[in-house]
């Protein structure tokens, strides 16, 4: 009986010295090495500041509008004889993945907790959605890895059709995880009438006034933000600490064998491992690493641009835990979302660049048209980020001052 008791008690203790032990082992490594450490900060910081937060700002703001104006809901029943088919979720979810994939993350994460919270789906059907809502926006994979990586506008094509259709066949397969009762996943009609009857009633539903919805959007998202800034600094800092220490040679030792088996050139485990951590480190390095033929970089770079980082999964897990969605499926879709990505570059290499590349090179000044407006965007946020990051900050702290101040007086009276 006493052995049996104590079994159960094994694995928190086992945790509990696992947790700890990592915790000790990384404050020490930052005490050992403060410069490394404070320069990774610095660029994590730098990346938040000047990229993510402004570029992912709109977005958060405007689906909280969204959602408490019934436009998610208006838009949920025009799509549910889709999605429900497809991806076996409710209509709303048409309108998350769409968010997730030009926001990028975790924008669809963050979308798919709210409709949870607001019981709008079941939690298999949560999980199922956050599973292929969560994607790389199309800014970043033309602007940051096509032109900025990889200095070839030509490659954006490649890298979003790989990624956004791993994404999609993601979702297909995470439709035969779980099941439902009372025939949930039973696909309804078509109604437009119907469909503004049910926006009406959640925007009625919802007593709040316009000042305080549009208080509470902008609130809502920076402090969202400012979680997500913590994260990618985390990561950038361990990242680096795991370099400088050597533990990354550890994993490459193991990653260089997977990799031999499937004839993949050795010299892109270190790209591959810092991707495992942070999508843009590792992005870079995978573009930059010398001798390796383009079309093993491209793989390389779609598996990381799928699989989305520790980071980035912190940021989800950290979002989902205000929920009872579960982070397993997640991590599992996450793979499958890597994997297909990395073998539909291997399919669509000559098709979508070999191919297009040939064309180009016959009508002079051909095939770059369609990435001009992401490479104007891209460096439009690089140029002005940090400004639009200072200014909601500012009105940020201006409300949460203000919230203070008339909470206080409520106190008092």
């Amino acid at each position: 009986m006493t052995g049996r008791r104590s079994r159960p008690l094994l694995a928190p203790r086992v945790k509990t010295i696992v947790y700890g032990g990592t915790a000790a082992f990384l404050a020490a490594a930052f005490m050992i090495f403060p410069k490394d450490a404070y320069e990774a900060s610095i660029r994590g910081l730098s990346m938040w500041w000047e990229v993510v937060f402004p570029s992912l700002l709109p977005f958060f703001i405007l689906s909280e509008l969204l959602i408490g104006f019934g436009v998610v809901t208006f838009i949920g029943v025009l799509l549910e004889p889709v999605m429900r088919p497809l991806f076996r979720v409710p209509g709303s979810g048409g309108f998350v993945w769409a968010v997730g994939m030009a926001s990028g993350f975790p924008a669809g994460a963050r979308m798919t907790a709210r409709l949870r919270k607001d019981k709008k789906i079941s939690r298999i059907q949560a999980e199922r959605l956050v599973s292929f809502s969560n994607a790389s926006n199309p800014v970043f994979i033309l602007g940051a890895v096509a032109i900025g990586f990889f200095h070839d506008p030509r490659l954006g094509l490649l890298l979003a059709v790989c990624h956004y259709g791993g994404s999609f066949i993601t979702g297909l397969a995470m439709r035969f995880y779980g099941s439902e009762k009372n025939n949930a996943d039973s696909a309804g009609t078509f109604s437009l009438k119907q469909a503004f009857r049910l926006m009406h009633r959640e925007r009625i539903k919802d007593t709040r006034p316009l000042g305080k919805i549009l208080g509470d959007a902008v609130q809502s998202a920076v402090s969202t933000l400012l979680m997500i800034g913590g994260f990618i600094i985390l990561f950038s800092v361990l990242n680096q600490l795991l370099t400088v220490i050597h533990v990354s040679q550890l994993f490459a030792v193991v990653l260089t064998i997977i990799l031999s088996i499937f004839h993949i050139p050795n010299e892109l485990s270190p790209a591959l491992i810092s991707g495992m951590f942070e999508i843009t480190i590792g992005s870079r390095l995978a573009s930059s690493t010398d001798g390796v033929p383009l079309f093993y970089q491209v793989m390389a770079v779609s598996f990381i641009l799928g699989f989305n980082g520790f980071s980035v999964q912190a940021q989800v897990a950290s979002i989902l835990a205000e929920t009872d969605i579960r982070f397993k499926p997640f991590f599992a879709a996450r793979i499958l979302h890597g994997i297909t990505a990395a073998v539909l570059s291997a399919f669509l290499f000559g098709p979508l660049y070999i191919n297009r590349t040939a064309e180009a090179v016959s009508v002079p000044g051909g095939g770059e048209e369609g990435t001009t407006l992401m490479t104007q965007l891209y460096g439009w946020i690089m140029q002005h980020g940090g400004a639009i990051t200072f200014i909601f900050l500012a009105l940020y702290l201006c409300l949460q001052i203000s919230r203070l101040d008339f909470a206080q007086k409520k106190r008092c009276t």
